[in-house]
């Protein structure tokens, strides 16, 4: 998968941006604060989600634009079919709401998955093994969605099933009986989905690390924990689920939220190497872990979906030392595909294998390197 094509208007910093980029990687170079990374964030929004800062719409809008903002890129999405236009923005009249289109036709934020794949590592990521547990499972959902578009819908019905039944729960007088049992069914089926697709992402993901070269990453094990933080020992099950959901309803009621489920689970990950938990290693080896993982998933998806993904990879290149980063550049180029890498110094790509698409960007213009 690749992006012919770039146009932001009113975009972060952006006030009108086209950028033509040719398979391989792309390196944007330029002052802290120039808008190298908002170029990520808009290719970002091109997939499911909300973008790689998961910033409200209405922030994404330039400083002074009256109206809203807008992307478009002209994508190739994989040998042989023909090139895809995507687009998305917030209109003034509803900056609330996001617009996504397809070759011009309205859609779904979801569809979009169906057409790229896009994966991120930013340096706001590499406290992930020892921030929340809501932060590990919105990145392996990201993961589980490069390979199955279909986990997003599976995602939101689970979440407006699981509102819906916590204002069920919270409402003054006794709960519709048949209503829950409605809603817990729903929670079931999709919660199941939502697991199995876990179980297989993760599967994909340890077969695929058992064969990538060391160097320049870290090797890390990965585990499906519940909430308690015990390994999950067998798929979650709709009718299980279903009983679950039912047997926690006075608890969750006192709790205010659903206390188990799938919602609740963890990512585990352990440096293979050394057999130390990510949370307890080193920067350099959590930052080393998470690369891995993010180039293991590219030849999961390559390998699954036929077409690898785009990479977004802010900032990376500087937390490596040369003889890394040039194994990181040797990898990426051979892996075909396309990469988008900043920096703050062109130095820093100074020695990429080709091909590459270089642009200086300085004050929200971009200029070609």
């Amino acid at each position: 998968m690749t992006l012919a094509r770039l146009s932001l208007t009113d975009f972060r910093n952006h006030a009108g941006a086209d950028i033509a980029a040719a398979p391989g990687l792309v390196a944007l170079h330029g002052d802290n604060g120039a808008g190298k990374t908002n170029i990520l964030e808009a290719i970002s929004l091109l997939a499911p989600g909300r973008g790689l800062r998961r910033a409200p719409l209405a922030d994404m809008v330039r400083d002074g634009a009256r109206g809203g903002f807008a992307i478009f890129a002209e994508v190739q999405a994989g040998a042989g079919l023909p090139p895809v236009a995507l687009g998305t923005g917030i209109e003034p009249a509803h900056p609330g709401r996001r617009i996504v289109r397809i070759n011009g036709a309205a859609a779904a934020a979801a569809s979009l998955g169906e057409w790229l794949a896009v994966l991120w590592l930013t340096p706001a990521m590499d406290r992930l093994f020892v921030e929340t547990a809501g932060n590990r499972r919105r990145f392996l959902d990201r993961l589980v969605l490069a390979l199955d578009p279909r986990h997003a819908q599976h995602g939101n019905r689970y979440e407006a099933a699981l509102r819906a039944r916590g204002k069920l729960l919270a409402d003054a007088g006794p709960a519709d009986p048949a209503w829950l049992t409605s809603l817990e069914a729903q929670l079931a089926d999709h919660g199941a989905a939502i697991d199995a697709a876990r179980q297989r992402t993760l599967a994909a993901l340890a077969a695929e690390l058992t064969v990538q070269p060391d160097a320049p990453v870290a090797r890390p094990l990965l585990t499906l924990v519940d909430g308690e933080g015990a390994a999950r020992e067998a798929p979650h099950q709709p009718e299980a689920l279903r009983a679950l959901f039912a047997s926690r309803r006075r608890i969750d009621a006192a709790a205010g939220r659903a206390t188990a489920g799938p919602h609740r689970d963890d990512l585990s990950a352990v440096h293979a190497a050394t057999g130390r938990a990510a949370a307890r290693c080193s920067t350099g080896e959590q930052k080393a872990m998470l690369l891995s993982l993010i180039l293991a998933h590219s030849d999961c998806v390559a390998r699954l979906r036929g077409a690898r993904p785009v990479l977004l990879l802010d900032e990376v290149a500087a937390h490596l030392d040369p003889s890394r980063r040039a194994a990181l550049y040797e990898r990426l180029a051979g892996q075909g595909g396309q990469a988008w890498l900043t920096g703050t110094e062109a130095a820093l790509f100074a020695d990429m294998p080709g091909p590459v698409t270089r642009f200086r960007i300085a004050g929200g213009r971009i200029a070609a390197s």
